[in-house]
């Protein structure tokens, strides 16, 4: 009996794992079972990133996202409907147990604790670099010189304050988010929320991963590639993508696709607070750049800005992620699915800075709330952990990281091709 006079029964993983249906979800978090399938709507972070675990133990995944967990439960409460059965087998209980010791250890040498220097230094940097952008043409006029200057010194991102790891107050960091993300680069703050959250819930994971919905343009993996050549939809030559690749991906995933969907997102939403913001950065770039350059050259400076930033995170985001495994969901716990679709990059100085710290993406990963400047210090014992488990753990040079994309694109095209070829014959 729960609280209430609320009747709770006892269920199977078999049991819960039937309830994995849009019109019927059900989670399991610490051996409760939670009936989340009205509730799934009003999720702060969206219906789809915690309908992604429907029919699953979240657990790690519910800890990983969550700061204020006390403040958590009192939503949970109401969707409580049971526990788990007694006796269930729990094959990863060891894996599982380990990586929540290794949570706690991180906890407690207070690792999830911002250094406010760090971050405060952080968008100094950003705001000065923006700053020095404009005054380079300002100062030096509008030649080619001090025009590709200023450009590359627009084209900085960061992304820190979306993953609540600065403030560890969600109102704080979705304030300085909207001004980082939206103000500053022109982007919607709610959209890269909906988008990255799944993307860290399912990493990889076809069908809930948006960074892997790609096959209108790439196949990737070894999955994808066989399910495109079987349903024989799309007219796409997959075989050469390893080459297109580097004149529509890198190039236009930020000026195109990036711009068309966050104002879908926008205005199918209703997210006029957005909307203001990113508003709000188009008035700021054309009121200061317009006066210098006139509206022609102000347009083809934004362009321009736009390609370096999608080819500075194409390359960076997808170098973890897309030479790394990609499957449908197999309801892999945390840690297992985590480094199965992420890799490292080896550190150093211009590393660190020029991916964000995202060069240590496995422990960003396991850990999207602990703020980046404590991921190294996390490093060791995460590989102690994945050689204790026998878990691959994946580090690469930035050269290599690089490379393996487009390997990784050419091995998925030949997959596809053969398969193709295959269905053809048959």
């Amino acid at each position: 009996m729960g609280k209430g006079g609320k009747q709770l029964g006892t269920y199977s993983y078999q049991e819960v794992s039937k309830h994995d249906k849009r019109d019927d979800r059900w989670i399991i978090i610490n051996n409760q079972v939670y009936n989340i399938t009205n509730w799934a709507r009003r999720h702060p972070g969206g219906s789809r990133v915690i309908g992604h675990y429907a029919g699953q133990d979240a657990t790690d995944a519910f800890r990983a996202f969550h700061n204020d967990l006390d403040q958590v439960q009192k939503y949970l409460l109401p969707l409580h409907i049971g526990s788990v059965q007694k006796g269930e087998v729990n094959t990863n209980y060891s894996l599982e147990n380990d990586f929540r010791d290794l949570r706690e250890n991180a906890e407690k040498m207070g690792l999830f604790k911002p250094s406010y220097l760090f971050f405060f230094l952080h968008l100094a940097h950003i705001i000065a670099m923006e700053v020095m952008a404009y005054l380079t043409l300002y100062y030096f006029g509008t030649g080619w010189i001090p025009f590709l200057v200023s450009v590359c010194l627009y084209s900085t991102v960061q992304h820190d304050f979306g993953h609540l790891s600065v403030f560890k107050n969600t109102t704080f960091d979705h304030m300085v988010h909207f001004f980082t993300m939206g103000f500053t680069k022109g982007a919607s703050p709610s959209w890269w929320n909906h988008m990255h959250y799944q993307h860290h819930a399912k990493p990889n994971v076809m069908g809930k991963d948006p960074d892997v919905r790609v096959d209108q343009l790439f196949v990737v993996g070894e999955k994808m590639p066989l399910e495109v050549a079987k349903s024989k939809k799309s007219n796409m030559p997959y075989n050469q993508q390893h080459k297109y690749f580097f004149f529509i991906g890198p190039p236009l995933l930020f000026p195109v696709y990036f711009q068309f969907m966050l104002f879908r997102h926008i205005f199918t939403r209703r997210l006029w607070k957005d909307f203001i913001v990113v508003m709000a950065f188009y008035v700021k770039f054309f009121y200061l750049y317009t006066s210098m350059l006139g509206l022609g050259w102000a347009l083809v400076y934004y362009e321009i800005m736009r390609v370096l930033e999608s080819h500075w995170f194409t390359w960076v985001s997808q170098s973890n992620h897309i030479p790394m495994d990609i499957d449908r969901d197999t309801a892999e716990p945390w840690i297992r699915l985590q480094m199965k679709a992420t890799c490292d990059i080896e550190q150093s100085f211009f590393n660190d800075w020029f991916t964000g710290h995202l060069n240590f993406q496995i422990e960003h990963h396991l850990f999207p709330t602990m703020p980046r400047h404590n991921l190294y210090k996390i490093q060791p014992l995460v590989q102690s952990l994945c050689k204790k488990h026998g878990i691959p753990y994946q580090m690469k040079t930035l050269s290599q990281s690089f490379i393996d994309i487009v390997k990784s694109l050419k091995h998925s095209g030949q997959l596809w091709e053969a398969a193709l070829h295959a269905h053809h014959v048959s």
